[in-house]
């Protein structure tokens, strides 16, 4: 559709990240790795990029130096296509008011300038951290089609799953004429409810799901998102300007039917990055025609020296050695494991660098462990963060099932997931007990 021209991408990097600690201790949200070598955010750029959409903001404020390093040293545009990638971190101006972003419509109230262009008719606000394959031409069609002032992608659930999310009702137009943020009781659900055969009639087996999801994804004509955020001191768009304009505007739902996860906790990080090594994912990564795009790294094929792997993704650069099992896993660049290592059920984000022979010496000589997971160690339902250095015989494990813990530092425990922070060092023979 020529009308994508005119649309802008605004990807909402998020707030500080506390519910994915320790993965955001030194990171955005949208920096965190993904599937062994892409990051979170490549996931709304790479949907952007192939629904014909190239002007892409991205807004956060919290720990953005990686963020801004993978975006530079990957998104790179030639000079006729008038596309760009570019960082709105928060800043402090001339202006009163503009140091800290204090919600999401906050964060793009106060970058307003950087995106009131003339070709510009349409605004696509995004999340950065979700997991889905989206063609956003499709959702725009709908939002013209339909004249709307504002529409949101939403996506058809089972009322079990209704108290997590926010909740529209909507006419036969399918224009929103309710809402409400995560529906406790029946009496709640019922009043946001949508009739199956509703959803049936939009040529989506609604298969008894009778309640549509928000999915924080939202396409604003740009003159009413200018004046709604001028004219108020709204701070998120969720929570308030969403259900504003459904008083006042005509706001659209559009259907979605699809994979989609929100990447918002440790868990639902930990689950959706093993189900990827699954054979025939829901989230599709070997889709030739809409492949995600990350930082290309010329890195040499992995090398397996007489290692049993089954149902894992294995990145670039490994070295795995003789006798290791790996079962369930999903393996980062440049990892280097040695033999008789077992790891199942486990996320190992790998490292940013290699180490060199003379690296390896030196770090022998001097008592150190190297970059890596050492021989007869096991990581067992475990998540390991970048250029961890792991002994031999190691063993990461939540034999106890504790839920939460900082004790073990720097191996902390989240939803029952042990996680080693990134660069941290576990000598030999360390465990959990």
């Amino acid at each position: 559709m020529n009308n994508m021209r005119q649309v802008i991408s605004l990807i909402l990097g998020g707030g500080r990240g506390t519910r994915l600690y320790p993965l955001t201790k030194i990171r955005a949200k949208p920096a965190v790795p993904l599937a062994g070598k892409y990051r979170l955010i490549d996931i709304p750029i790479s949907n952007c990029l192939h629904s014909g959409i190239n002007q892409i903001y991205v807004v956060t404020q919290f720990l953005s130096v990686s963020l801004h390093q993978h975006i530079r040293q990957t998104y790179r545009f030639d000079n006729f296509s008038g596309g760009f990638v570019e960082l709105l971190a928060a800043q402090q101006t001339m202006e009163g008011g503009t140091e800290w972003y204090e919600g999401t419509a906050d964060a793009v109230r106060k970058n307003l300038r950087y995106f009131d262009e003339k070709d510009c008719k349409y605004v696509l606000i995004l999340s950065g951290d979700q997991l889905y394959h989206m063609d956003y031409s499709k959702m725009l069609e709908t939002h013209i089609q339909t004249n709307a002032d504002v529409t949101i992608a939403t996506k058809p659930v089972p009322r079990s799953a209704a108290h997590a999310l926010g909740v529209m009702r909507c006419d036969d137009t399918g224009r929103v004429t309710g809402f409400l943020e995560k529906p406790k009781t029946e009496e709640e659900i019922n009043m946001v409810s949508t009739n199956p055969s509703w959803i049936d009639a939009q040529g989506i087996p609604s298969q008894g799901r009778d309640c549509l999801a928000s999915m924080g994804l939202y396409i604003f004509n740009k003159e009413l998102l200018f004046d709604v955020l001028n004219k108020t001191n709204y701070s998120d768009f969720g929570k308030e300007v969403f259900p504003a304009a459904i008083r006042s505007r005509k706001v659209q739902v559009h259907l979605f039917d699809d994979y989609w996860e929100d990447i918002g906790t440790i868990r639902a990080f930990y689950d959706a990055n093993l189900a990827l090594s699954h054979p025939n994912p829901q989230f599709n990564l070997f889709d030739a025609a809409h492949p995600v795009y990350s930082r290309a790294r010329f890195l040499p094929p992995s090398v397996v020296d007489g290692a049993t792997i089954s149902s894992s993704l294995i990145a670039d650069g490994c070295r795995i050695g003789k006798g290791t099992r790996i079962e369930n896993s999903v393996i980062g660049l440049r990892c280097v494991i040695g033999e008789g290592v077992t790891i199942r059920n486990s996320i190992i984000m790998g490292s940013d660098f290699s180490e060199t022979d003379q690296d390896l010496a030196n770090n022998t000589a001097a008592g150190h462990v190297p970059v890596g997971i050492g021989s007869g160690s096991l990581i067992d339902g475990a998540i390991l963060d970048k250029n961890v250095r792991i002994g031999r015989h190691v063993q990461v494990i939540n034999r106890l099932q504790v839920n939460e813990s900082d004790q073990y530092d720097p191996c902390f425990i989240r939803d029952a997931i042990p996680i080693v922070t990134k660069d941290a060092t576990l000598p030999d023979s360390w465990t959990m007990q």
